[in-house]
Parts: C-alpha cells; sequence; structure tokens
C-alpha cells in the first residue's frame, strides 16, 4: 500500500518544471525497475501535454537501458556467448520488447533450406555457392554499404523482416548460419573492410605457420562474391598496409557485437540522438571490460 501511495505521488510530480525535483523523482521511479513501466504507460495514454508525454519517453527508455544493460553484461561474462544472442541484444536497444521466436524461427528457415541443399560430399566452394544461392537469390536478402544515417540496418530482426542489412550486419547473420550448418566461415576484419573467411578445419587459427593463414578463400558479406588469396594481398598492396596475421583471424562472439554497438553508435551524432551515442558506447564498453576469454 505504501509503495502503490509512492508511486502514485511520484507520477504526479512527473510534470513538474523543476529540473532538480523531475531528476530526483525520475531517478526514485527508475530504481523500481521495468515492473513500473505499465504505470508509465498509462500516464503516458492520458497525459495531453506534449512536453510530459516526453519526460515519460524518456523514463521509460531509462527503465529498458538499465535492464538491457544487466544482460549486456551477463552476455559479457559468459565464457562462449552465443553469437545471435548478441545480435538479438543489439536489436533491443532500439526495439526493447522485440520477441526473439519470430527472429529466430525466420533464421531457421532460411538454415533449413540451405541444408537441404547439402551434402558431404560437396567442396567448400560449393557449400559456399549452396549458401549464397539460397541466402540472396532465394531468400532475396541483400547486403548494403554502412551508412550511419540508417540505424535499422544495424539490427538482425529488422533486416530479416526487410531482407537487407549494411556489410557488418549481413557478415555476421552469415556466420551465424553457417555456425548451424557446421561451416567453417568466419568473420574477419581487414583494414576498412568486413570479410568472410572459409577457414580450414585442421589449421591452427592463432598461431598461423602457413602463407595462407588457414583460410580457403574470401567471401563478400554483400553478395557472397568469391575473393582468393591474390586479390586480399592485392587490396593490401593497393591500401599500403603489411600483411599481419591478426587481420586474418576469425573474430570472437563478443568482440563482433562490441563492433557491431561500437558502429551502430555512429547512426546518433545530432544533439538530440547523442545520448543514443553515449548508451551504445556505454554498452560497447560492457563487453570490452567484461568480456571473459574463452
Amino acid at each position: 500500500m505504501e509503495v502503490t501511495r509512492e508511486i502514485s505521488a511520484l507520477m504526479n510530480l512527473i510534470d513538474d518544471p523543476d529540473t532538480e525535483v523531475f531528476d530526483t523523482v525520475s531517478n526514485r521511479i527508475v530504481s523500481y525497475g521495468k515492473h513500473i513501466i505499465p504505470n508509465l504507460e498509462h500516464l503516458w495514454e492520458n497525459t495531453p501535454d506534449e512536453i510530459v508525454q516526453e519526460k515519460i519517453e524518456l523514463l521509460i527508455h531509462r527503465l529498458h537501458f538499465r535492464d538491457l544493460q544487466a544482460d549486456v553484461t551477463q552476455y559479457a561474462q559468459a565464457g562462449c556467448p552465443d553469437l545471435m544472442d548478441g545480435l538479438l541484444l543489439v536489436a533491443r536497444y532500439q526495439y526493447p520488447d522485440l520477441v526473439n521466436n519470430t527472429v529466430l524461427q525466420e533464421i531457421d528457415r532460411v538454415r533449413k533450406n540451405i541444408w537441404l541443399e547439402m551434402s558431404s560430399y560437396l567442396t567448400a566452394l560449393e557449400q559456399v555457392n549452396i549458401i549464397n544461392r539460397i541466402f540472396f537469390s532465394y531468400h532475396k536478402y541483400k547486403g548494403v554499404e554502412v551508412s550511419y544515417q540508417h540505424p535499422e540496418e544495424f539490427l538482425v530482426n529488422k533486416a530479416m523482416e526487410t531482407k537487407r542489412g549494411n556489410a557488418v550486419l549481413s557478415g555476421v547473420i552469415y556466420q551465424h548460419l553457417c555456425q548451424l550448418l557446421d561451416i567453417p566461415v568466419k568473420v574477419i576484419r581487414i583494414p576498412r573492410q568486413y570479410l568472410l573467411a572459409y577457414f580450414d578445419t585442421s589449421y591452427e587459427y592463432f598461431s598461423p605457420k602457413k602463407e595462407d593463414r588457414g583460410i580457403h578463400f574470401y567471401i563478400d558479406p554483400m553478395n557472397g562474391n568469391i575473393y582468393t588469396h591474390k586479390d586480399v594481398e592485392n587490396y593490401f598492396s593497393k591500401i599500403s598496409v603489411p600483411l599481419t596475421p591478426s587481420y586474418f583471424r576469425p573474430m570472437e562472439h563478443a568482440a563482433i557485437v562490441q563492433f557491431l554497438l561500437e558502429e551502430m553508435s555512429k547512426c546518433f551524432d545530432t544533439a538530440a540522438s547523442h545520448y543514443k551515442q553515449e548508451e551504445l558506447l556505454i554498452l560497447s564498453s560492457i563487453i570490452g571490460t567484461d568480456r571473459k576469454q574463452p
């Protein structure tokens, strides 16, 4: 009863024009956790004042963000976090009420279509050609260049809904599909590019001894185009960057999610949206600080 009365009193103070009062009230409301969101939503629906509505929206966002921070921390502290779990956490920043099953079902539909075409007798190149045909032609998925004007192109739920994602997200989705199919395709980061690589599973990733670095060939995440070692070497020569082994190591799942958050933060560089940039960098730093090495 006391809690109910306090919540009612706090709700009545949300429209207080005094900034100090509002800060105190908002901090107290946020301390209740996400269970207070229905109260705020009810107040929003019955408030004609747009300024007060904006304050309520900000409080709801703070509550969702607080919840997301806790989940990202738990993800970062996991020994071998799941890649798709990380993508869903990133999507939750923009869609806090995201229904994960909808995304997972669509991913599984693509996986099944690819799996039906697979055979244990296929070469690495034949496997990738099947993935490309199903993913890009049959399901009509389209990869696009990274644009910081389109934050939705960093979100797995929107990508699976619209069949469109940027090079970073497309590569991660492609890797996840390959992981589900036990195909050794991994994301690598070379300067100014985001590529996939088909690895030789008998090769030790982190102790390069061969000139080919254990990679059979490279894959463009936007369209599935295949690149040879010579293609990549020519690219490094063109940009005058030495061939360093670290560029050819597969990224860990947590590092991929951290990079995705950092890239997405660049979409929010206006004064009105700068708080989102700061929050995404906070989430990224949580992964960077708390990440467990497998």
